[in-house]
């Protein structure tokens, strides 16, 4: 129940109208454009694993300072996600997300016009911060737009614009790099920012955000233009308001980040953290030196570059089984299963690499590999912003998210100061282990919020 002490309470409406509608074109579009910006910036932030060789080359990087160079894009994605989701929840999800846009498409600008490596680390922070405001906002856009029956599965299909902006990313550089170098590449990127103004002009503010905020005149607007076009483009009329629905309320805005500690939420929360911090340190720490590492192995840029996007094209299917699977099994049961699916094809791709087994078979395991972590993905983004309640669901995704930054940032670097020691072996049973550590995490504290409206999740 969406209630906070002290609220007052509102005219039902906004929860009871959005479930009942249909799934037409309309809601479509209005997803179809947020995964769009999303699908720019996961090519923005998957671009390293692609350049980065050629960057360590062109700077002569040392394996640390290589691994630091890789990790400053999520110091950045970390304030950013922090800051986003308790600005989304305080000012609104719309503003937000367009300003996120903003700053990743500057930042990739002056990555391109870097003139030494400690200013690309810095730019990498810049883009790194766009990234991670837009993420919680995108989340929380979809999330509560989409009716819960459809919920999962377009959040998880959202999730799925990462292995596709991930592969994009890497067709480029395969096709670019030789041609315009990473340079080329970065400046070329900051161009779908423009894409701000498509948002802008199409895609509306959350009734869900405005009614809690007490802003009732504008939710009515915003949802009679949204009934509308739905009615339109199913071509008959709407269902009937359902009974059942709580009255929304309007909440204390300035008590978003303490209610992420309080009754059921203080649970879900320390969850969350977990498997963010555990789930993106294995993910990032591996797949931002996929490219280096058979570099490193003795293959030329072009075949490394073309070999990482063969293994990440499992991510497709990865992330439609999970999305699939969501909405048939459950969150919790297929966020367990991809995330020990992780570590177990996390650890035989590192004894490939170890073995040194033909490229046929090392493409083999990465390719199981790329299949569990994206499906792994998929899980993470439906399932975070539908443990909080509307008024803090952006914060709470935010904080989710930032406490994976910490992760990603340790990651890389962790492997650029282990490789010498330990081999690629080592560091992929270190992956290996932190997706276990993360899958305990969700079978012991996890709950399960398949098929339940937003509302009902944050009784």
């Amino acid at each position: 129940m969406d209630m906070s002490a002290g609220s007052v309470a509102l005219t039902p409406g906004v929860a009871a109208r959005l479930e009942r509608l249909p799934m037409t074109r309309y809601q479509r579009t209005l997803f179809g454009i947020i995964a769009t910006a999303w699908f720019f910036d996961s090519m923005d932030l998957g671009m390293m694993t692609f350049v980065l060789g050629s960057i360590k080359a062109e700077f002569g990087l040392s394996a640390a300072q290589t691994g630091l160079l890789a990790s400053s894009s999520f110091l950045g994605m970390f304030a950013g996600a922090a800051v986003a989701g308790m600005l989304a929840d305080r000012f609104g999800r719309k503003p937000v997300f367009q300003v996120s846009m903003i700053f990743w498409g500057v930042g990739s600008l002056m990555c391109g016009l870097a003139d030494s490596v400690t200013a690309l680390m810095l730019y990498r922070v810049l883009l790194g911060f766009g990234m991670g405001m837009e993420f919680p906002i995108g989340l929380s856009m979809v999330s509560e737009i989409v009716p819960a029956r459809s919920r999962g599965k377009y959040v998880a299909i959202l999730e799925g614009f990462w292995p596709i902006g991930f592969i994009a990313a890497g067709l480029l550089a395969y096709l670019t790099l030789p041609v315009i170098g990473w340079r080329g590449i970065f400046i070329a990127m900051a161009l779908p920012a423009a894409f701000v103004f498509v948002v802008r002009r199409m895609v509306p503010e959350s009734p869900r955000w405005l009614e809690g905020a007490g802003r009732q005149r504008e939710a009515e607007a915003v949802m009679a233009g949204i009934e509308a076009r739905v009615e339109r483009a199913s071509g008959k009329p709407l269902p009937a308001v359902q009974e059942g629905f709580a009255p929304a309320t309007v909440h204390d805005r300035k008590a978003m980040f303490g209610e992420l500690w309080k009754g059921p939420y203080a649970k879900r929360t320390v969850m969350l953290w977990g498997i963010w911090f555990f789930a993106l340190l294995g993910y990032y720490g591996l797949t931002t030196w996929l490219g280096a590492l058979l570099q490193q192995a003795g293959y030329a840029v072009t075949k490394s570059v073309l070999y990482t996007v063969y293994i990440s094209l499992a991510g497709i299917p990865g992330f439609i089984f999970s999305a699939w699977l969501l909405e048939k099994w459950g969150r919790k049961p297929t966020c367990a299963l991809m995330l020990l699916g992780s570590a177990a094809s996390a650890y035989l791709y590192g004894q490939a690499a170890v073995l040194k087994l033909p490229v046929e078979q090392l493409i083999a395991a990465g390719l199981c590999m790329q299949f569990f972590l994206f499906g792994m993905w998929s899980v993470l983004y439906a399932y975070t912003p539908e443990l909080y309640p509307t008024r803090s669901r952006a914060t709470g995704s935010g904080f989710a998210s930032s406490i994976g930054r910490i992760g990603s940032l340790v990651g890389p670097y962790l492997v650029g100061v282990l490789l010498p020691i330990t081999g690629q072996g080592g560091i992929f049973t270190l992956g290996a282990l932190s997706f276990a550590i993360a899958a305990i995490t969700v079978l012991w504290l996890g709950i399960e919020t398949k098929g339940k409206c937003l509302e009902e999740v944050s009784s």
